[in-house]
């Protein structure tokens, strides 16, 4: 599920927009770390191995965490960025 997880947050991240704005290893390393957890703690639950939803769950939860992050930090960096650049420039007159 690890491996699975972290090919899905790959192709989550080459098919959002704004892969600048994160690493190339960001999306790929939570969507591994995502999966595990969930599934770890289905385990823990009581689900087996070979059921279904043990799976859907723990990669539905990895993809949608990362297409999540996909979506919302390049416009979280971009006004951080922004608003660090007029403090600097404020600060410097």
């Amino acid at each position: 599920v690890i491996v699975i997880g972290a090919g899905l947050g790959a192709i989550v991240g080459a098919a959002v927009p704004g892969r600048g704005a994160y690493g190339a290893l960001l999306l790929p390393a939570l969507g591994a770390a995502v999966s595990a957890a969930v599934w770890v703690g289905l385990l823990w639950a009581g689900l087996t191995f070979g059921g279904t939803w043990i799976w859907v769950a723990s990669l539905g939860a990895g993809v949608f965490v990362t297409l999540a992050t996909a979506l919302l930090l390049p416009r979280r960096r971009t006004a951080g960025d922004a608003a660090r650049l007029t403090e600097l420039t404020r600060s410097g007159a």
